[in-house]
């Protein structure tokens, strides 16, 4: 007699699909080529990564520059399971206006259309480079994501839960105050649209 072998449930709780809210790939894929003609991707000290800030603080041009790209972080960096702190604090809440270079592209309307519905910190273009991977780390606050160039390769693992998110126009928030990384395994960039999230949809946070 065959022994049936009980699949475990996955949970997707820490993905969260923003409904109603969905917007033209296609838009914003043309108006990402057109802005990557005029912008490179900015990457401080971190490998195969690469950020393009869309809002920053108002009348203060370093506030998209150097470590301000990236912001603290946790991590457990080696195999002493010790937790340490990386890089510097942020007010998000200072990031109230959009980048100059943005003000007559489709990503004007979308980050006007996020900020109503979200209280918002830092948004960010952010690219991953093929066959790469993130650090294992948490984040101060959750991030909302509107993918725009991906492929079947690409994931994002929270804690144990790996899930893919397609560049289909939809919005989803994700529980980055939990460990997690994000990897790239095809041969094609990553970018997505990223925005720090001040106020979190999840119950359990962290």
């Amino acid at each position: 007699m065959e022994t049936a072998i009980k699949k475990p449930m996955v949970s997707f709780e820490d993905f969260y699909e923003v409904p109603n809210l969905k917007f033209d790939i296609n838009r914003l894929r043309t108006d990402l080529e057109n802005i990557l003609k005029e912008k490179k991707f900015n990457s401080p000290g971190v490998t195969h990564f690469g950020a393009i800030p869309l809002n920053q603080i108002p009348n203060d041009e370093d506030s998209i520059k150097g470590n301000n790209i990236r912001g603290k972080y946790w991590t457990i960096a080696d195999e002493t399971g010790k937790e340490v702190s990386r890089d510097i604090d942020i007010d998000e809440s200072k990031y109230t206006k959009l980048v100059p270079e943005f003000e007559k592209t489709y990503f004007k309307e979308v980050y006007e259309a996020l900020s109503q519905k979200f209280k918002l910190g830092r948004v960010r273009l952010l690219l991953k480079q093929p066959r790469s991977t993130l650090s294992w780390h948490k984040d101060p606050e959750c991030r909302l994501h509107v993918p725009i160039i991906t492929n079947p390769g690409c994931s994002m693992v929270i804690e144990n839960v790996a899930k893919h998110l397609p560049a289909d126009g939809r919005v989803w928030i994700t529980n980055n105050t939990k460990y997690h990384n994000f990897f790239n395994g095809g041969e094609q960039a990553r970018i997505h649209l990223v925005a720090c999230v001040l106020e979190s949809p999840f119950k359990n946070n962290g």
